[in-house]
């Protein structure tokens, strides 16, 4: 008896009105400052659209000293290679048209709307989406100008170091390639400043765009902005960086000529086509000439593209001392992907699943006749010769 009078009043006040209301309001009290926590932490961490100036496509092109010398040249690349350094830095030919040529001589812009999407797609669309906590967090502090940035070189493995860095609690980095100090440049730094995540006390805030490198306007408008600034150069075997570079244009354009056609002015005497800026880019040498001017050596870091994928924690150490932060990116992040060929992330960024790069990485390289790589080969020695000098060390692509 006593037990069912219990029931009874407990039962009518848990269903009384005035609790049933409170209750109610509680709820969706909890779910409303649920969203409104989401919401803000999310869209705190989405990249800002970017705005492509094409008043680029209206500056007047200088003559290409490379084209226009690499015949008299050709049987004496010791020479040729010695006045391509010593010329005056304003015959050198801004072999970032690569990026906005239509022209199949040069190679795809680095950040056509496919390449832009994919990028986009490695952020947001493969598992590693930011947790509610962490976007919250992220939407504290303010937006800087970068600190340090990758500048190159294309087809080297910038992205790939990108994605590795960004998982260093002290560094925050933009996805996207703003494409700032060569193509919208027009914009302003207020423009630049925003497109940056925000970062706290302590944190550095980096950029990639891999055709600074090869820009000859780049280096002054980066001091301009801070002589400070630290930049890395990712930089590859040039002749592979060549076939990977065709090789990207060949995905998006199947029908343009052969490699070899595009390599040589002259199959038969076997004259490279250095207007090529496949060919161009990798001259490392001369546009490192370009750097040197505004930037001394301790500033400019260079990653091996071979060792960051034979040994990527300990290219990413070297990259961590150089930065001024403490080693926590280590050989426990990375596991090496059999099917792609390159190390991944085992736990990326916002994320507790392990990461690859996108399918756009790692594609299938065309088989190339041995001579032609031979004679790639043979051109490019000189230039890393020199760029061996130049850096104190010796990469080992000869």
């Amino acid at each position: 008896m006593e037990y069912s009078l219990f029931c009874h009043h407990f039962y009518a006040l848990s269903v009384s009105p005035v609790k049933k209301k409170l209750g109610l309001l509680f709820v969706m009290l909890l779910l409303w400052v649920y969203m409104l926590y989401s919401c803000v932490g999310y869209c705190a961490t989405m990249p800002p659209s970017l705005v492509v100036d094409n008043n680029n496509n209206n500056r007047a092109k200088e003559t290409d000293f490379l084209g226009k010398h690499a015949e008299a040249e050709s049987g004496r690349p010791d020479l040729m290679m010695s006045k391509l350094l010593s010329r005056p830095q304003s015959s050198w030919t801004e072999v970032e048209s690569d990026y906005d040529e239509p022209s199949i001589r040069r190679a795809p812009r680095d950040f056509s709307k496919d390449e832009a999407d994919a990028d986009r797609a490695e952020e947001w669309d493969d598992g590693r989406r930011v947790s509610p906590l962490s976007s919250f967090s992220n939407g504290s502090g303010s937006k800087k100008l970068p600190q340090a940035i990758i500048i190159g070189v294309k087809k080297g493995g910038t992205r790939a170091l990108l994605e590795f860095l960004r998982v260093h609690p002290d560094i925050r980095a933009v996805g996207a390639e703003p494409h700032f100090f060569d193509r919208n440049y027009d914009n302003g730094m207020d423009w630049y400043r925003d497109l940056m995540p925000k970062t706290l006390d302590g944190q550095i805030t980096m950029e990639k765009t891999p055709s600074y490198f090869v820009t000859r306007e780049a280096p002054a408008r980066i001091y301009a902005m801070s002589r400070d600034t630290k930049v890395i150069v990712v930089v590859r075997d040039p002749v592979t960086r060549a076939i990977s570079d065709y090789t990207q244009t060949l995905s998006k354009k199947p029908d343009i000529p052969t490699f070899e056609s595009l390599t040589f002015k002259n199959r038969t005497t076997g004259l490279i086509d250095t207007s090529w800026s496949a060919i161009q880019i990798g001259i490392y040498a001369k546009h490192l000439d370009n750097w040197l001017q505004f930037f001394p050596m301790s500033q400019i870091l260079f990653v091996s593209g071979e060792r960051l994928i034979s040994d990527p924690a300990g290219e990413l150490g070297r990259v961590q001392d150089f930065l001024g932060l403490k080693r926590i990116i280590t050989d426990k992040h990375f596991y090496f992907n059999q099917t792609k060929g390159f190390p991944c992330l085992k736990k990326a960024e916002g994320s507790s699943k392990p990461h690859c790069l996108g399918k756009t990485k790692g594609r299938t390289h065309p088989n190339i006749h041995p001579e032609v790589v031979q004679r790639l080969r043979d051109f490019y020695r000189p230039f890393n010769m020199k760029f061996y000098q130049m850096t104190g060390h010796n990469f080992g692509w000869d």
